[in-house]
């Protein structure tokens, strides 16, 4: 079984891509194949340049890595409480090629921040939407205060409740067949 997993983020060091990569040790039973969003930078989206270029093959990839894939798994970076930009743009491109975006796929949802809220906003927003984009929530899960409760050395989540429901969260794409 196939996983994609991603960061909506295109920070280098993005704390949400560490998240996505923790996730992966829990899916020893798929292949997981992380995406970076900065493989997949495109024009400001406007319907005035899907006119002049059409639908960019980065898109098209986007989407196809999508619809390769039997799961999902995303986590989101939170700006100013809504999505990043990087995510937004991409989203917004693949939407106009292919409006079900993730294709009926199972999906995991998460998000991180340094603050206690640890991007719960931006999940809400993310739960709320994926079903009219044709994603099926499985689970999601917010990760409050990332710095104190994740050890970047270690690759691991220190807070042993936290860890629990976060591999509760990821569970669910096991099941897959």
């Amino acid at each position: 079984m196939k996983i994609i997993g991603f960061a909506a983020s295109n920070h280098k060091k993005s704390i949400n891509n560490q998240l996505v990569k923790y996730a992966s040790q829990f899916l020893k039973k798929h292949d997981v194949e992380i995406l970076n969003l900065n493989d997949y930078e495109l024009p400001l989206y406007s319907q005035d340049k899907e006119e002049e270029i059409g639908h960019p093959e980065i898109a098209k990839d986007f989407l196809a890595k999508l619809r390769g894939s039997d799961g999902i798994i995303i986590s989101f970076a939170e700006h100013n409480g809504s999505y990043t930009v990087a995510y937004k743009n991409l989203f917004d491109w693949c939407s106009r090629i292919e409006p079900k975006v993730f294709q009926h796929k199972p999906m995991v949802l998460l998000s991180t921040s340094p603050g206690a809220m640890g991007g719960a906003s931006v999940l809400a927003t993310a739960v709320q939407s994926a079903p009219y984009f044709d994603g099926i929530v499985k689970a999601s899960l917010s990760v409050p205060n990332f710095y104190e409760n994740f050890d970047s050395e270690k690759q691991l989540l220190k807070h042993p409740e936290l860890n629990e429901q976060f591999k509760d969260a990821i569970s669910h794409l096991n099941h897959l067949r």
